[in-house]
């Protein structure tokens, strides 16, 4: 229950900022501050697990998909949860200063509580299913807070590059996190982890193991897809400080060591994690250094310790992972306090330009002692803690020997990125807090708030502290995430300051002064830097995507023109087609089962089935009887049902007949009676061979198949439709229990399609046509008499009728979706007989509320199975003895049958009468339009 609350928390209180803000901006901060208080208290309380404990929560949800509600806390999510819980808190209160007045603080912090929650759930979830579902909630939590300053540009389109990268790594993620599932046959991560050898055997693991490392790769802004993460600084600084330094950045490198009992020891493991890492970090070093963007400098030094951590977990040994847990601990403190640093310069002079902010250790010498200090500890000087995890880098790029000859490579190419970021580091200091005086600042530089440093003073005193007395500090958390991440014991290592004099100490002597004199020396470099030709990753990103989209637009018109003929015939073709591929192999058509014997009124039957087909496009162009003969299709395949015991399919094919008749007739009354001859010889030669090539296609298919035994699952619901759904009927149980859910899905579906058709005909009004085709006038009587009278004397016994399909269509050919169609035609005959206004103010009612209320009810009656412990729509029934009535069975199933049943009222009326009434007067126009 703990651990639910740690990840509902943020969820519940996302309302709480945006209430308080009418109290104001403090009351907002505190309301937002609430959250991840509670939750650290609650997730202090689980703090057993630092002890090598791990906590579970299970709820099953979806087992037959494996998809189950299920929470985990070991060391690793322990530690993941104080990072994201302990720093959103500090970015709360410095977000409290960091904001203007006139921005909308209640919405800011919404946001970011559910970026919160998101994170949370990607960090505590057992099930990977439940993980991917909170991993697309980070990208799109994190779209809206990159792109909170919508006004910009430079923000919406980091906005939409950030979520189109991480999103499709996402899909990645989803398919190697499906694959890995259906390997393991679990998707829980216990019984995933357990299963290294069978997963690692198959031959599947290459490609699932490719797919997560997409995943990872641009979460993490690994490279080639590091480009989004410098774009992504158009947000507001706490977003940086939150999402690309702390959190979001790390749920890639999370994934890593989360999943590395799993997908490491072997060479493609070493080869793909280890070398992209090598060149992430790199790049991102080298590319940091000329940024002129205080925030640019951040980010791509952030891309660079994000390529270290990766390196290290794709070094491939216990130690390493060692490493890169602490490297995640110490990167997360000194970067988050960099990019609050760097908020505070850009609040307080108006500038984050490192050419022009200079020499502002005489404004700001508290900001400048603050923020030197966390950069020191990027550059990894000694007795601070980036020292300590840099220290550990090295020696275990020391330690490898899977690239032969050239394992020097490795520690080497290290070096010389420890190098950049040294000279990066030092360049942040120098330029920005000495190196002469401001220029041309929009506002005199100044300390900022007091309370808006606090943050930054507890991360940077977390530097010193971890960097002084680490076995004090961060050794209990260290052991406990970097056992939970190897999933078994912990090598030995010491956190000791001082090792002696060794190789890792000389490496970081060679990067220290090497990157202080490479910043000394730095304009030759700087110069061949300028010459370099400006590439634009967010203008690259923007012309690929104009050229897909320039694609689709092409292929859109290639397939879809807005010719109806046009669709129907690349849908039948590509029927006709995958039907060609699964009969073409088959050694001969026929089989060895006998066709049924044909009587002379069955074949008859199917003549003239046969014969309102080409019938029907003989005559297409005089609509009228078109649809004369194509009424005599759907009459004789509901006979066709009734001949073959198929009683419920043949009154439903008939009731869906008459109303499709109807709908047709109402719809015909708007078009001419007759249209021109439009199509080409050529068409037609074309259309006949298709259609001829379909038929053929069909037929074949369907007598391979009714001369070959086959298995049905028929069986099985014939077995338990009595002592499962208690019903005779099959197809009832089938509709209203054993697939209720799919019946729940189509009624939906058919009551959304019902209102969106209400809503495009509302309004719309079409002129009454005077006359025929011949020219012969309509008659001024709407409403003939004769047909008024006997619809009112049919009204009372086609709803019986009705009443009486519903009542047994559990037990016999009937239910809710034939009473419905039943009970529709009967009020749609009175339209037609006494007009819209006669029966709306007789009989007022909502065709679309009543749709919805028919919805909610079925879904209400498959709510109520759980409140039993039984899975959702599971159905009961008993036997009852009722005074004057006598032994009677009910069933629950009647009230997800009711269900249907206005859901099939409701969305059929609103579409009938929604076109009965294009040619109503205006008086009954209004009064349809007020009662719906």
């Amino acid at each position: 229950m703990i651990l639910a609350l740690i990840v509902a928390l943020p969820f519940l209180g996302i309302l709480l900022p945006v209430l308080a803000e009418r109290l104001g901006r403090t009351a907002c901060a505190v309301a937002a501050a609430l959250v991840p208080l509670g939750g650290l208290l609650l997730l202090f309380s689980q703090r057993g697990v630092l002890a090598g404990e791990t906590l579970f929560a299970r709820h099953a949800w979806l087992p037959e998909l494996g998809f189950n509600l299920s929470l985990r806390l070991d060391g690793l999510g322990f530690l993941f949860a104080l990072l994201i819980l302990g720093i959103g808190l500090l970015i709360i209160l410095y977000a409290r200063y960091y904001l203007s007045d006139k921005e909308p603080m209640g919405r800011f912090f919404a946001f970011l509580l559910l970026f919160m929650g998101s994170m949370l759930g990607v960090v505590l979830t057992e099930n990977l299913l439940l993980m991917l579902v909170f991993w697309e909630l980070t990208s799109l939590s994190s779209f809206l807070l990159i792109g909170f300053w919508n006004h910009r540009s430079d923000a919406r389109k980091g906005a939409r590059m950030s979520l189109a990268v991480t999103g499709g790594g996402g899909l990645a993620l989803f398919a190697g996190i499906l694959l890995i599932g259906q390997t393991v046959g679990s998707f829980e991560l216990t019984d995933v982890l357990a299963a290294r050898d069978l997963l690692q055997g198959s031959a599947l693991f290459p490609v699932a193991l490719c797919l997560v490392l997409l995943g990872v790769f641009t979460k993490s802004a690994q490279f080639p897809f590091h480009f989004w993460l410098p774009h992504a600084m158009a947000a507001p600084t706490p977003v940086s400080a939150y999402l690309h330094s702390a959190t979001m950045v790390k749920a890639g490198v999370f994934l890593l060591a989360r999943l590395y009992p799993l997908l490491s020891g072997n060479d493609l493991w070493f080869y793909l994690v280890s070398l992209t890492g090598l060149a992430t970090l790199l790049m991102g070093a080298f590319m940091a250094l000329f940024q002129n963007d205080l925030k640019g400098l951040l980010a791509y030094s952030t891309i660079s310790h994000l390529g270290l951590i990766t390196l290290l977990f794709g070094l491939d040994s216990p130690m390493a992972n060692v490493a890169a847990v602490f490297h995640i601990i110490n990167h997360a403190t000194f970067k988050a306090s960099l990019f609050m640093a760097a908020g505070i310069i850009d609040h307080e002079t108006g500038s984050r330009d490192i050419r022009r902010i200079n020499g502002l250790w005489k404004y700001m010498p508290h900001t400048a002692v603050l923020a030197m200090v966390a950069s020191a500890s990027m550059a990894g000087v000694p007795l601070l803690n980036g020292f300590l995890s840099k220290e550990m880098f090295f020696g275990e790029t020391l330690a490898q020997n899977m690239m032969g000859s050239f394992n020097w490579l490795i520690p080497t190419l290290a070096t010389v990125a420890a190098l950049f970021s040294v000279s990066y580091s030092v360049r942040f200091i120098h330029d920005v807090f000495f190196n002469g005086e401001p220029v041309n600042l929009p506002r005199q530089p100044h300390e900022p708030p007091r309370y808006m440093k606090v943050p930054v003073e507890i991360l940077v005193f977390l530097c010193l502290l971890v960097g002084m007395v680490p076995g004090l500090t961060v050794a209990p958390l260290l052991s406990a995430a970097a056992s939970a991440s190897l999933n078994g014991e912990l090598p030995s290592y010491s956190l000791a300051i001082w090792h002696g004099f060794n190789l890792p100490l000389l490496m970081s002597l060679v990067a220290l002064v090497g990157g202080v004199l490479l910043y000394v020396l730095r304009k030759p470099l700087f110069d061949w830097y300028a010459g370099l030709p400006a590439m634009d990753a967010k203008l690259v990103f923007e012309q690929q995507v104009q050229r897909v989209v320039r694609a689709a637009q092409w292929l859109t018109l290639r397939l879809e023109n807005g010719s109806l003929q046009r669709y129907v015939m690349l849908l039948l073709l590509a029927s006709a087609v995958v039907v060609f591929a699964g009969i073409a192999p088959l050694p001969r058509l026929y089989g060895e089962r006998p066709l049924s014997e044909l009587d002379g009124i069955t074949a008859l039957g199917l003549v003239l089935l046969a014969l309102s087909g080409p019938l029907t496009a003989w005559f297409h162009r005089q609509r009228l009887v078109a649809l004369v003969i194509l009424s005599v299709a759907g009459l004789l395949v509901a006979l066709a049902f009734a001949r073959f015991a198929a009683p419920d399919l043949a009154l439903t094919q008939l009731a869906v007949e008459v109303v499709t008749m109807v709908l047709l007739m109402l719809a015909l009354f708007y078009l001419p009676t007759r249209t021109p001859k439009e199509t080409s010889s050529l068409r037609k030669l074309r259309d006949v061979v298709v259609a001829l090539f379909c038929g053929v296609m069909v037929a074949l298919l369907a007598y391979a198949v009714l001369t070959r035994p086959y298995d049905t699952i028929a069986g099985y619901y014939l077995d338990n439709s009595i002592g499962g759904g208690g019903g005779h009927n099959v197809v009832n149980v089938i509709l209203v229990d054993f697939r209720g859910f799919d019946t729940l899905g189509e009624i939906s579906v058919l009551a959304i399609a019902a209102v969106g058709i209400f809503a495009m005909l509302a309004g719309l009004r079409l002129p009454r046509a005077g006359q025929d085709s011949e020219g012969r006038a309509w008659s001024a009587d709407r409403f003939p008499p004769i047909l008024a009278v006997l619809s009112r004397l049919m009204l009372p016994l086609a709803l019986l009728v009705a009443v009486f399909i519903f009542l047994r269509g559990h037990n016999l050919p009937g239910g809710g979706f034939i009473a419905g169609l039943i009970t529709a035609v009967a009020l749609i005959i009175q339209y037609i007989a006494c007009g819209s206004r006669w029966m709306r103010t007789r009989l007022p009612l909502n065709y679309g509320r009543m749709a919805g209320i028919g919805v909610i009810v079925a879904g209400l009656a498959g709510l109520g199975s759980w409140a039993f412990g039984y899975p959702f729509l599971t159905s009961s029934f008993g036997h009852f003895h009722l005074p004057l009535v006598g032994e009677i069975e009910l069933a629950t199933a009647m009230l997800f049958d009711l269900g249907v049943y206005l859901t099939v009222v409701g969305a059929t009326l609103l579409i009938l009468s929604g076109l009965g009434e294009l040619t109503a007067p205006p008086d009954d126009a209004a009064l349809a339009k007020e009662v719906n």
